[in-house]
This record gives structure tokens, C-alpha cells and sequence, in this order.
């Protein structure tokens, strides 16, 4: 079915004969990993991503944590999200997730994306609503990637503090681990699943639409937020070094502490048995 000539979900905005039709589109991330494989909710519109017609709406499915649920009702939104929990790794409590609007507009040439308003599109089209799903998918994944690097830097600050203040820190070995971890993840995540900054496979079947896309990485920011968040990985990565550095001249140390303990004992006990004459 073409949703060209068959717009799915729509909404009235009002019972007026001539009002616009309204599509509301939800974003959820349910957790680290979604596994679509198999899935069979639904008449197949995608594979990549994973985009099934349910109902009178679309449901699409990324593999790293994030469904996109379009022109469903509620209680439809419900009954999917619950039969989507055996397929997630790493499920978030709370989730994470973003909210939009889709209208029609009376031209192609007339798309845009009013400041704080709805996304008016031409038409309820498959490729389209793909495009806007795309987007908003990937900044609900980096929405939920900012709070985690911002707790990050939240347990740097006082660190770096105890650092610049005493010159040594009393955290121990296990928490600085804890914290080059939690780095280390985020870094993963962002370069390697969501991949935020490659456009959405739509767009090689319908190049028209590229600047649609392009309004919707300016009206979410994906770029911008991007660069950010790539230059605070960058921070939390130096950090991860010099903690790094930190463990190894602190069990270096150690390990020269307990060399010159040894000879302390050994020379004692040879002077010991010299007294004694015990040698």
C-alpha cells in the first residue's frame, strides 16, 4: 500500500471539513539494543530500519534502543512497546523519549518545520515519515547519551578538584575504572551504533528528499549536538588517560615501596645476626 494515496493515522485537528490533518509521532528508547530479527507485527514498509504498518500507523524499529511509533493510538502504543521487551538488552527505567507533530501542507515547495510547531510535509508518504522517524530516533539516543556524559563529568569535576587542591586523590583503584568504563561506553555507543551523523537509507531511494532531512537535522540540532558531544568524549578520553597514568605510577610506587621495605628487612636481619654472631 503507497501511503502517497493512502496517508496513515491521521488525526483531525478539528471536526471542520477542511481542517488539517494532524500526525502525532512518539519516540521511545527502550533500552541499549533492540533485536528486530524475525519481528512480525505487522506488513514489512522497511528493513532498514525495521518499519512495519500496525494498525492505522507505522512502527519502526532501531537496532540501538529506539522505537519510533507513528499514528498510533495510546493503548496501540502500549500493547507494542510491552511486546518489544523480550527483544531489549540493557532496558532503561526510566525511558527516554521525544514527541512530534506532522501535518499536511499544501505543496512539496511549502515543507518545513515551524519553530516549536509541527513538521509540515506534502504528503503522509512511507519516505517521508521514515526521514522524521530517522530523526527524531537519533536525538532521543543522544538526549539519553548527554545525561550519560554529563553524570561523567559530574564525577570528573570533583576529582579534578581533589586533584588541582591535594595534588593526590583518595578515590580508589576500582572507582577510577568505574569511571574510565563509563567513558569508554559512551564513546562506543555514539561512534559505533547509532552513527548520527550517516543519513538514513530513504534518502539513497529518494535523493528529492534530502532537503527535508536537512531541515530536520537543523531543527533537532544532530549535527551541533554531535560536535559537542564528540568534544566532551574527547575530555572524558584525555581524563581516561591521565587516570590511567595515575593507577600505573600509583602501583608503581607500591611496588617500589615494597622493593625498599625488603632490603630495609634483609639489611636488618644481616645486621641483626652480625651482633648476634649468629652469621
Amino acid at each position: 500500500m503507497n501511503a502517497d494515496q493512502h496517508p496513515i493515522g491521521v488525526t483531525p485537528a478539528a471536526p471542520k471539513p477542511d481542517a488539517t490533518p494532524i500526525l502525532r509521532i512518539r519516540a521511545v528508547m527502550l533500552g541499549e539494543r533492540i533485536n528486530p530479527s524475525g519481528l512480525e507485527i505487522g506488513a514489512a514498509v522497511s528493513s532498514t530500519p525495521a518499519a512495519f504498518r500496525v494498525h492505522a500507523g507505522l512502527a519502526v524499529i532501531f537496532r540501538y534502543g529506539v522505537v519510533v511509533l507513528i499514528g498510533l493510538l495510546p493503548s496501540e502504543e502500549k500493547v507494542l512497546l510491552d511486546s518489544l521487551k523480550s527483544r531489549v538488552t540493557g532496558e532503561l527505567s526510566p525511558i527516554e523519549e521525544e514527541t512530534a507533530q506532522a501535518q499536511l501542507c499544501k505543496d512539496e515547495n511549502a515543507e518545513a518545520i515551524q519553530p516549536g510547531g509541527p513538521i509540515c510535509l506534502a504528503r503522509f508518504s512511507d519516505e517521508r515519515l521514515l526521514l522524521i522517524a530517522d530523526a527524531l530516533a537519533k536525538s532521543t539516543s543522544l538526549a539519553r547519551d548527554e545525561r550519560r556524559v554529563a553524570a561523567v563529568f559530574d564525577v570528573i569535576e570533583p576529582f579534578a578538584r581533589e586533584l588541582a587542591e591535594k595534588g593526590r586523590t583518595s578515590r580508589r583503584r576500582k572507582g577510577i575504572l568505574q569511571l574510565i568504563g563509563n567513558a569508554l561506553l559512551v564513546q562506543q555507543r555514539v561512534a559505533g551504533r547509532v552513527a548520527v551523523a550517516e543519513k538514513p537509507d530513504a534518502l539513497w531511494e529518494k535523493p528529492q528528499l534530502d532537503r527535508l532531512y536537512a531541515r530536520l537535522e537543523d531543527e533537532y540540532e544532530l549535527k551541533e549536538r554531535l560536535d559537542t558531544l564528540e568534544r566532551k568524549l574527547t575530555v572524558i578520553a584525555e581524563t581516561a588517560d591521565a587516570l590511567t597514568d595515575i593507577i600505573d605510577t600509583q602501583r608503581s610506587l607500591r611496588l617500589e615501596i615494597a622493593v625498599v621495605v625488603l632490603i630495609v628487612i634483609e639489611v636488618a636481619i644481616g645486621c641483626f645476626q652480625i651482633f648476634t654472631g649468629t652469621h
